[in-house]
This record gives C-alpha cells, sequence and structure tokens, in this order.
C-alpha cells in the first residue's frame, strides 16, 4: 500500500484525539457553568460571557488555520490539524519539521511526497521536542514562580526587567532562524533576505494595528492583529519572493 501524508487512518487518530481536547473542554464549560449559577450569577449575563468568548475565538482559530495550511503542503493535513489542536504553535511547528526535514537532504515546502519512515521521523521530532514544557512545567514552575515572588518582593523593579529579559530571550530564537541565512547575501544571493523581508511586513501591520486601537479605542481589533498581520505576511511572501529570488 502506498504511503500518503492524507490517508484517512490519519485522519480518524487525529480525529478521535481532538474529540477527547473537545469533550475535556466541554465538561469544564459545563462545570464552569453550574458554579455561576451556584454562585448566583446571572444567566442572561453567564450567557453573554460565553458567547462573547466564542467569537473572540475566531481570532485565534485564523490564525491556526493559516498554520495548517502552510505545514500541509509537506506533512498534510491531518498532523498540522492534531498538532496544532492541541500543543503547537506555527513559530515551533515550521521550525521542528523543517529541521527534521533538513536532517534528511530535504526542503521544507519542496519537498517530494514523503515515505512513511520520513513522515514518522518529522512527528517524532514535532511531537517528542515540545513535550519538554509539559513536563517541564510542573517540575520546574513551582520553585521558578516562588523564585519571581521573592525577588518580587525584594525589587519590583528589578523583578519587571528579570522577566522582560526572559520574554526577550525566547522571541530572541526565533528571531534569529528569520536572520540565519541573511548572510547569502554576501555570496551574491538575495534569498535570506525573504523571511526578514515578509517579518518586516507583519510587524509593520501589527504596529498599525496597536495605532489604530490606540486611535480609535476600538479593543476587538487587538484581538485580529494576530491573524491579520499573519495572513497579509504570507500573502507578501509570493511577491517578495519574486522580487529578490
Amino acid at each position: 500500500m502506498t504511503f500518503s501524508v492524507n490517508h484517512p487512518i490519519l485522519f480518524v487518530l487525529a480525529g478521535v484525539i481532538i474529540a477527547v481536547v473537545l469533550a475535556q473542554s466541554v465538561f469544564f464549560l459545563i462545570k464552569a457553568w453550574r458554579q455561576g449559577v451556584a454562585l448566583g450569577m446571572d444567566r442572561a449575563k453567564l450567557r453573554r460571557i460565553a458567547v462573547t468568548a466564542a467569537v473572540f475565538t475566531i481570532a485565534p482559530a485564523l490564525a491556526i488555520v493559516i498554520s495548517v495550511i502552510t505545514l500541509a503542503k509537506d506533512l498534510g493535513v491531518a498532523l498540522p490539524w492534531l498538532r496544532l489542536s492541541v500543543v503547537g504553535s506555527l513559530s515551533y511547528e515550521t521550525i521542528a519539521a523543517t529541521n527534521a526535514e533538513s536532517a534528511m537532504g530535504l526542503t521544507f515546502g519542496q519537498a517530494p511526497a514523503l515515505t512513511a519512515s520520513q513522515y514518522v521521523t518529522i512527528a517524532a521530532v514535532m511531537t517528542i521536542s515540545i513535550l519538554v514544557g509539559i513536563w517541564l512545567v510542573p517540575a520546574v514552575c513551582r520553585k521558578l514562580q516562588s523564585g519571581m515572588i521573592s525577588l518580587e518582593k525584594r525589587d519590583r523593579k528589578w523583578a519587571d526587567i528579570f522577566q522582560a529579559s526572559m520574554f526577550i530571550g525566547m522571541i530572541a530564537a526565533f528571531v534569529g532562524y528569520v536572520f540565519c541565512d541573511v548572510s547569502t547575501v554576501l555570496e551574491g544571493s538575495m534569498v535570506g533576505l525573504i523571511p526578514v523581508a515578509v517579518m518586516a511586513v507583519s510587524a509593520l501591520v501589527m504596529c498599525l494595528s496597536g495605532l489604530l486601537v490606540a486611535k480609535t479605542k476600538v479593543r476587538w481589533i487587538s484581538d485580529y492583529a494576530l491573524p491579520v498581520s499573519l495572513i497579509i505576511g504570507m500573502a507578501s511572501a509570493i511577491p517578495i519572493t519574486n522580487w529578490l529570488s
């Protein structure tokens, strides 16, 4: 039997796992609703909260759909759908898949039809690596949080600086990946500037969204700033690639 990254059995396996996750969400939604009623909260208010929460999940859902489309060319739909529906993000999944394909001599976005062994290898890299964060949280988070609280009590300013530094360090790891091929410019190729230019377009859209929120005071714009910047950034990749290639 010929292996396919979109084989029905893969959709069945992914669908079962996602159904379990959805069942958990429904379970806790019902528990939360009943607890709210038990506390004497107005049912009309609870409905407004539920509807508002459902509406504002559209924005992150758009980002997830875009991410699935991005990864689907090489990996099919089932695996990205599963990864981004449970634990994952576009930045991490793309880097993990790209590194796994590079190790096998493939180029992300230009790889031929994957074999079963290649697919399993990529899926293992994407899945096992992200599990580190799951077991690391209960292992070190309590001590880290206690240390942060202690530092904040002693010196609030340094606590804020430390938190900002950790966040910037995390962002720098991904930004470094964007700039890793810039050296190709020295070899006469402008291809390495493509991700930089795409990132610049996305950043510009995000900044404009922030300015728009500040000027208009329309808060929902900030909820859609991420998917909009993703869409425009990806769309800009087409003319930028044609220009710099």
